[in-house]
């Protein structure tokens, strides 16, 4: 319970870091629960080692200690594996069946109905405190290396379980992990759906390129944006009988000069730098530095990948000189 305690300071971003009291109430509460744990451990002592002197064991004591001790042992040695990640599925069950043991001996200690209850529930409450821990610590190292997958609230299973489900078998099979990541990219999957559909009519399944909807089903495809769209020649103005070369001119002064990708990185830098880790969606980022999908995925992942290890990036195209210009909208 300590080494929970200790992994309370490391919270999930988006979760405000506990204050001084409540690190106080959670470290009481985990001293109050392992001894309560360990009370329960020694009142199913006496009756598991009468259970083990009417079976003939040369040392009754044995049966007690040896399984009262194997429980937080197999306890730790969980923890330990959830930090080292490399947890194994069925070291958490062994403290649950070897407590069932327990109580299950003591239940048969017990005379009456209500004794049989008390003797039961005693060495139970280890096993119940110990998940606990387990949980909490689990999730926090779990979202400290990014690799715990976040959870689907219940109201949207109850109100769309189909949907829902198609969601979650989509955040298993392309390793999203983060809930309102998964979110936009099922918005960008529907869009560029809709957009296969209204270019290629009712029957879009068999009419879409083979590749586009490989793509679509892994997630890639994005919905199709001013940049990516055909180059649709302007309509030609009528013919003027005077010649206009100031609006000519005008028009190429204002024409956007190309940025290179290193330019969109520090404008995503300074539009980006007040956002929460939630908000760094490639949504957000198209909408706030005016760029291609694509190109707002990559700056996305740079940037997540900055706040991650705390340095500024740099681009390779531009690290390695070849001067190549990212398209801006």
């Amino acid at each position: 319970m300590t080494a929970t305690t200790t992994a309370l300071a490391a919270p999930p971003s988006g979760v405000p870091p506990l204050t001084r009291p409540e690190m106080g109430l959670a470290g009481i509460a985990a001293l109050a629960a392992a001894g309560v744990g360990a009370l329960g451990l020694i009142s199913s002592f006496d009756a598991v080692s009468a259970a083990a002197a009417r079976w003939g064991f040369g040392e009754p004591w044995m049966l007690p200690v040896g399984i009262d001790v194997a429980i937080p042992v197999f306890t730790v040695a969980n923890l330990l594996l959830i930090r080292m990640d490399m947890a194994l599925a069925w070291v958490r069950f062994v403290p649950w069946v070897l407590t069932l043991i327990t109580c299950g001996l003591n239940v048969a200690a017990g005379q009456g109905m209500w004794a049989k209850v008390a003797h039961g529930t005693m060495p139970l409450l280890w096993v119940v405190f110990s998940e606990i821990g387990a949980h909490i610590y689990a999730a926090r190292i779990g979202a400290a290396t990014g690799r715990r997958m976040e959870k689907i609230r219940f109201s949207r299973w109850l109100l769309a379980f189909p949907s829902t489900f198609a969601l979650w078998r989509r955040m298993t099979l392309w390793e999203v992990t983060s809930y309102s990541e998964a979110l936009t990219r099922e918005k960008e999957r529907q869009l560029a759906r809709a957009d296969l559909r209204e270019r290629y009519g009712r029957k879009w399944r068999s009419k879409t390129p083979r590749r586009e909807r490989v793509m679509l089903r892994m997630g890639e495809l994005a919905p199709t944006s001013e940049e990516e769209a055909p180059a649709v020649p302007p309509p030609v103005p009528p013919a003027d009988p005077k010649p206009r070369p100031r609006r000519q001119t005008n028009a190429k002064a204002k024409a956007k000069p190309q940025r290179t990708f290193e330019e969109l990185l520090t404008e995503g830098r300074t539009a980006t730098a007040g956002w929460a880790d939630s908000e760094l969606t490639a949504d957000r980022i198209r909408t706030a530095v005016h760029v291609s999908q694509a190109n707002a995925r990559k700056l996305r992942d740079l940037l997540q990948t900055e706040r991650a290890d705390g340095r500024p990036l740099h681009s390779v195209n531009d690290s390695e000189g070849d001067g190549t210009a990212a398209e801006a909208a």
